[in-house]
Parts: C-alpha cells; structure tokens; sequence
C-alpha cells in the first residue's frame, strides 16, 4: 500500500450528524453522516487516485466466487409481535431454513458443540442467546399504560408521606401540626409539575425526557446535569424501592429485620437476572399489582374516613412525643423536601409518548392527568388519614402498615395492603430497568458514554445498562443499610434537578417558538421550574449533611466523566477524516486472469458467479495439500468512508485475491448516504449493502457471513475490519472490541478468518 497526496481543506468540526427518529419517535443512530463539501473533494480524488493502479471494477466484479446478493430482510411493516411479547422470529438472511431442532427461535447453540459449564449455566439462568429475531414497538391503551407507567409515581406514596412525617416528629407534637399544610403544599407541586410535563408531552410528541428537552433547549452541559439527575434518580428508585418493599415485607414480618440488607440484594439480583433475559411481556400482565395497590389504598382511605365520620372527624391525639428539635423554617422546608419524593416518576409518560396508541400525544396526555389525579388523591387521603388516626412514624413498622392495622386489624385486608404494596414497590425499581438504559443508550448515541451502551445483549435488551444500575443500586443500598430514611435525601436532589432543567428547557422552548398558547404553556413550565428549583435548593441545603452531599457530588463527576468521553470521541472522530497526506492506496491489486468469463445473470437480474466457480455442494469442505489450492474470498466490513475504513480496503485489494466490501445500514436514509459516499468515492470494489430494519448491525454482518460460507463451503472467508488503536487502556473500553464478538461467533464455521487492520490513535 502506498500514501496518496490529495488537496484537503476540511475544518476540525466533526461533529455527529443530528439523530432522526422513525415514525414510533424512536431514536435512530446515524451510521453514516452525511459529507461536508471538504470531505467530498478528498474522497473523490482518493477515487481518481485508486482509479490509477486498480483494476477495472468489472475486473473486480468478474473475479467473486460468489454471489453476494443472498437475500434481503423483510420489510419493517411485515415484523409484527406476538400477542404477548415485544420478541418476534425473523427469517434468516437468504431466506435459508434454520437448522433442525431449533424449535420456534433459533439460538447460538443450535449449531455449536455443547457450551462449557460457565455458558451452560448462564443460559439455564438467563436463557439462550436469541438469534434471528427482532424487537417490534408495543402500541398501549390507555388503561394498560396508566398502571406500567405510573408505577413509579404512585408507588412513591408507600414513602412519600412517612418520609414527610418522620422530619416533622423531630419537632414532637408541635412539628406533626404542619402535617396537613405542608402536605397541601406538596399537592399544589404536583399539579403545577404535572401541567407542566401536559405541556412538555404537547412541544415534544415523540418523547421528551429531561436530558432531550434541556440538551435542545439549554445546551450540552445543562442537558448532561439533567442526564446526571435522571441516572441518580433510577438508582435511587431501585434502592428505596426495594428498602421500602422490604420495609412492608418485615412490618408483617418483624422476624426478617435482621437479615433486610441480605434478602434486598438478593431482589436486586433477581431484577438483574429478569431483565436480562430481557422476555418482555405485554403490559397488561404488569398492570394488576398497580391496580391492586390502587384499589388497597382507596380502600384503606374510603374506609378509614368513613370510621372518622363516625366521631365527627375528630382527630385521634398522638402519643406522648420528645422533641429534639424546635419548629422553624428549616424543618419545614426539609420536611417538604423530604415529602415531595412522592413526585418521582411524573415524567415517565412524557419519555414514552411514541408507546401510546394513536393519537400517541393526546393520549399520553390524557394518561398523565389522571395519573397526577391518583397521585394527589392517594397522597392527601393518606396524610389525612395519618391526621386522623394519631399515628406517627416508627422504626419498626411502616406508616402505611399502622394505618392498614389500625383500620382492617391483621386479617386478610392487611395482608392485601401490604402484598400489594411490596409488588408495586418491586414494579417500581423494575421501571427503572427500563428507562436508565434508555438513557445510557441516548448518552451514547451522543458520545457522551461508551458505545457498548448502544448493543443489544444475546436476549436482546440492554445488558451493559442492566448490569451498570444493577451493581450501582446494590451498592448504594448496602451503603445505607436498606433504610429508606437514610436514602430519601439522596433521592430528592437528583428527582428536583432533573425536573428544574427540563421544565426551564421548556420555557425557553416556549420563548423561542411562540407557537399557539404560548404565554400560557409558558406560564405553567415556568411555575414548574421555579417549584421544582426550589425544593431542590431546599433539598440541597437542609440535606446536605445527611447525604446530599454525595448526590451533588455524583452529578460533578458524572459532568466530568462524559465530557471527556464526549472529548475522546471528538478527537476519535477527526483522526478518522479523510486527510491529504495519510490516504493509503493499494500499491498493486486483482491481477487479470486469463480465461475469465463474465458472470452470468442471475434470473433476477443480479450479478451470479460463472461456471467454473460454482460451489461444489455434495462436499462439506475441500482437501487442501498446497497454498495454491486455497480459494480466498476478503470481505471487508466498511461501517463508513474514513481512514480506518480507505486503510482496510487498500489492505484488502493489495492481497490480489477477490474482494467484498459490505455495509449494514439499520434505516434507508443511511444506506443511500453511504451510496452516495460510494459513487463519490468511484464504485472501485463490489459492494453488498444489507438493510437491516432491526435496528442491529453485527447480527446481520454474522447472518450475511454465515450465508456467504453456506453458498461456497470450499472458499476460504477472510473478514476484514479496521480497528481503533488507542494507548491508554481506559480509552479501550469506549470502543466496541467487534473482532471478538465477530471471532466468537463464526468459530464454528470453518474456513472462516477474522483478522484487523490497526488504526492508531496519536493521542
């Protein structure tokens, strides 16, 4: 190979082109971006330039072995899921049957000897590698989205009011008198913030979750704090959900109190292991343990009022109470602090607008009115219930436990409340499990997080996003002992940041725009932020010593963390432009050979191979004394044009043997950029282009390889990739290792070489 001198006049841009979103709004990668002028000047000359010492693209083309057009997937309309579940079969590539026993979904092992007992557990555990299948979007009804999506919010009121009440007892009988108007004043935030978030789901129909809005409207940084909230929040989520479950399991169940740390762990780890099996079901089958805790807490409020109106409502004195602290201002702003935890989860609907039926937004919005009107009834019920009954927080038993006693005794009805609390407290951190990948995924697709954050796992979910909040959560749960006191002040830091950012991203939104009712949506976001401002200044202050401390100072790394992130791929980025002094071209390559024929048509009229390289398929493999002997077919896999790739594709047509090089585009806007790029650059080499409407890229490199090695068993595959080079092994887990998974994956396949062509990274 040797260096081309080309004139290149581009700037140092490089950033990422902007992300679409496909008709459900959801998000899309953008694989190949689309060229700057400059970039376009360079790859047409680097063209010329090969155009000089290659051999004639017909050349090229007459020399495959094989014929790279082995069939296509179906079209996204065609993918539909099963009535229960988000996981549909897909047929393989090329259309070839899957091998024999491997029931309704293919796996990994139908086709490798028998795993070791490391893999033979994990799959017992967390089930065969899924291959040939594909997530399709569930559209859901109003009554099934209110109880998966207000999970979060409505579980908080297991929490909200104790957490309130036990700042409030510091202060003895005096303190529990500001029950009712703090309470009231709680109630007023949640109406404002739930009007506001009416508005953001209007402005931002395709979902708008605090990290989109503040990044759109404020900027990068303001959009990565809003991010930090939002990952604090679902750790968090995950940690005082399960503290406040077992709080209800040992209520009913004091015998368990000593060992809450271990058995909390031990529901985290079945979380993690749930999630990564990564079955999802339809929501409906999650619907019943919300709609239970709804129908138990109506039922212990209707009727613990209905025992109140019995004496006229007049309240229960508490118990004698010591105070050790006096009533002032700042017990009451912590105390409010404390109890506006009961917000958490308000946004969730507005981050899943695209999962409604249609019209998605009109019924999202619908959706999350009556979720804040459960949430303020529920809310308010409680406390006056609370009011009425003289109960008062206790270590030993929950609030909610005392009430369901005091109301229904120990029979049936309390273990139904409290059944159904734990369950809804469980479904709340599993929510979690959703939405903090979801992020991770968004930070990624921005550079602001390792890449390995955007793959699907072998059960296609998640994985990496999965683990990361599963460990995070077990720490911060251990750390604390599992006691839901100790983790509210964590909680309300991060809940309030994320909530001030975006309702202020809105404002801005609304300012700039001056859309329809403007003045008014401004209005009801600039209520929300300044509200949620100030419970998060309130929270920040009067908790700080108590643990907040520790969530500010987790949002200040995590902002210096991505932003290096963000910096690495930047420079990644302008390393890969095509440059005039660093473009290397095939110094020699595909020498004639005589008596080749032009391949014949193929009766669809693609491009087959001639007679004399046809497969010979009553033999499974081809016995190869001497080297002269070897058939090679290079298959160089070209995600985009840059110098990683040019450098690869010079590697490939200086070996003088017949070349391939293939592009997997998730969307048809990336394919036809990438066409483009490709007809710019001369069409020098054959180019098989796979569009794979699922959303993945490295299973349809597999399937396309394995169908190459099926049509001509005899040839020798060798796989090409580039490979980013970096020198410090922190860099290295920012970049996705695809030889290794590539390797793993085609083991079983012989004939079959994957090899890289370094690109080293200066810096």
């Amino acid at each position: 190979m040797r260096l081309a001198h080309v004139t290149d006049n581009q700037g140092e841009d490089g950033r990422p082109g902007q992300v679409p979103e496909d008709s459900e709004g959801t998000p899309k990668p953008v694989i190949v971006e689309k060229l700057d002028p400059e970039q376009s000047m360079v790859l047409r000359q680097v063209g010329r330039e090969w155009g000089r010492v290659s051999a004639a693209r017909d050349a090229w083309r007459a020399a495959l072995p094989v014929d790279p057009d082995i069939g296509r997937y179906p079209e996204p309309a065609q993918i539909t899921p099963a009535r229960f579940g988000r996981i549909v079969r897909v047929p393989p590539l090329g259309g070839l049957p899957p091998p024999a026993g491997t029931g309704d979904m293919e796996t990994v092992e139908s086709r490798t000897e028998p795993p070791a007992l490391g893999p033979r557990i994990r799959h017992a555990v967390l089930g065969a590698p899924l291959r040939s299948t594909a997530i399709a979007r569930e559209r859901m009804r109003k009554i099934v989205a209110l109880p998966v999506l207000s999970a979060d919010a409505l579980s908080s009121v297991a929490y909200g009011p104790e957490a309130l009440l036990a700042v409030l007892v510091l202060a003895g009988t005096a303190g529990l008198a500001y029950s009712l108007p703090v309470a009231g004043a709680i109630v007023f935030l949640m109406l404002a913030v739930g009007l506001s978030y009416r508005q953001t789901i209007r402005a931002y129909p395709h979902g708008g979750g605090s990290y989109i809005v503040a990044t759109d409207n404020l900027g990068r940084v303001p959009g990565l704090v809003a991010a930090a909230g939002l990952m604090t929040d679902y750790v968090l989520t995950v940690a005082v959900s399960v503290s406040s479950g077992m709080a209800a399991v040992t209520s009913a169940l004091p015998g368990l109190s000593d060992d809450v740390v271990l058995i909390g762990l031990l529901v985290i780890a079945v979380l993690l292991a749930g999630n990564l099996r990564g079955v999802k079901q339809a929501g409906a089958l999650f619907a019943a343990p919300t709609y239970a805790f709804i129908l138990a807490i109506f039922s212990l409020v209707a009727v613990g009022l209905y025992d109140a109106s019995g004496r006229g409502f007049e309240a229960t004195p508490t118990p004698p109470l010591h105070a050790v602290e006096g009533v002032g201002l700042l017990l009451v702003m912590r105390a409010f602090a404390s109890g506006s935890t009961a917000m958490t989860g308000i946004e969730a609907i507005s981050n899943a607008v695209p999962a409604f039926e249609s019209v998605s937004w009109r019924n999202a919005r619908t959706t999350l009115s009556w979720m804040i009107g459960l949430l303020v009834t529920l809310f308010a019920g409680t406390i006056a219930l609370v009011h009425l009954t003289g109960v008062v927080p206790e270590s030993r038993e929950t609030v909610l436990s005392q009430l369901a006693h005091t109301t229904f005794g120990s029979g049936g009805m309390y273990i139904f409340i409290q059944a159904a609390t734990a369950l809804i407290l469980l479904l709340a951190a599993n929510t979690a499990y959703n939405d903090f990948p979801r992020v991770l995924y968004l930070l990624a697709r921005d550079d602001h997080a390792p890449r390995t954050f955007l793959r699907l796992g072998d059960r296609l979910a998640f994985s990496n996003g999965i683990i990361l909040l599963s460990v995070a959560a077990a720490v911060v749960y251990a750390a604390f002992d599992g006691k839901t006191a100790s983790l509210i002040p964590l909680y309300a830091v991060g809940v309030f940041l994320a909530f001030t950012l975006s309702q202020s991203g809105m404002v801005v939104h609304w300012w700039r725009g001056r859309e329809r009712h403007w003045r008014k949506s401004l209005v009801f976001n600039g209520v929300g932020a300044l509200l949620s401002a100030v419970v998060f200044i309130t929270a920040g202050i009067t908790k700080f010593t108590e643990g907040a401390w520790l969530a500010l100072l987790t949002v200040a790394l995590f902002l210096l963390v991505t932003t290096r992130i963000r910096h690495h791929y930047d420079m990644v980025r302008r390393a890969l432009r095509l440059h005039s002094k660093l473009i290397e071209i095939p110094s020699r390559t595909l020498p004639p050979r005589p008596g080749a024929r032009t391949p014949e048509k193929a009766p669809d009229g693609a491009e087959g191979p001639s007679e004399d390289v046809l497969p010979r398929r009553e033999q499974d493999e081809e016995r190869e004394d001497t080297p002269e002997e070897i058939r090679h077919l290079s298959v160089v896999l070209v995600d985009a044009l840059h110098q990683a790739s040019m450098r690869a594709m010079a590697y490939a047509a200086s070996l003088q043997q017949p070349v391939l090089a293939l592009h997997v585009s998730p969307s048809d806007e990336d394919a036809e950029r990438f066409r483009e790029g490709w007809l710019l650059w001369g069409d020098h080499l054959p180019l098989r282009i796979v569009l794979s409407p699922y959303r993945a890229i490295v299973t349809p490199l597999i399937s396309y390889i394995e169908q190459l090695h099926h049509q001509r068993p005899d040839l020798t595959i060798t796989v090409i990739l580039p490979e980013i080079v970096v020198r410090h092994w922190w860099h290295r887990l920012l970049h996705s290792p695809l030889a290794g998974r590539l390797r793993r994956a085609l083991r079983p396949l012989p004939k079959i070489v994957v090899t890289t062509v370094p690109f080293h990274m200066e810096g």
